[in-house]
C-alpha cells in the first residue's frame, strides 16, 4: 500500500468512528431529555425510563431533531416551550458527549 491508500483508509475510520460517536451522543442525549421530561411531568421509575425510550425513537421519524422537539413539546404542553426545549437539547448533548469521552 502507498502512503496516500494509508492516509486514505485512515480519513474513512476516522470518519466513520465520529458519526458512530455522533450518532452515540444524540442517542444519549435524546434519553436524558426524555428523563428531564419525563421528571417534569411526574413519571418516575419504569414509566420514566419508558418513556425516555419513546424519545430516543422518536428521532428516527425524520432527519434532524425537530422529530423529537415536536414530540417532547406536545407531551409536555405548557410546562415548557419549544425553545427551551432545544436550549435543553443543547445542554445535555454536551453531557451526553461527555459521559461518553468517560466511558472510554
Amino acid at each position: 500500500m502507498t502512503t496516500f491508500d494509508d492516509r486514505e483508509n485512515a480519513f474513512e475510520t476516522k470518519f466513520a468512528h465520529d458519526s458512530e460517536m455522533q450518532f452515540k451522543a444524540e442517542a444519549r442525549r435524546n434519553k436524558l431529555l426524555g428523563l428531564w421530561a419525563a421528571g417534569l411531568m411526574g413519571l418516575e421509575g419504569e414509566d420514566a425510563a419508558a418513556y425516555a425510550r419513546a424519545v430516543v425513537k422518536a428521532d428516527f421519524e425524520e432527519a434532524g431533531h425537530e422529530d423529537v422537539v415536536r414530540k417532547v413539546a406536545g407531551d409536555l404542553g405548557d410546562k415548557s416551550s419549544p425553545d427551551a426545549i432545544r436550549a435543553k437539547m443543547a445542554e445535555l448533548l454536551a453531557e451526553a458527549k461527555a459521559q461518553l469521552m468517560s466511558e472510554n
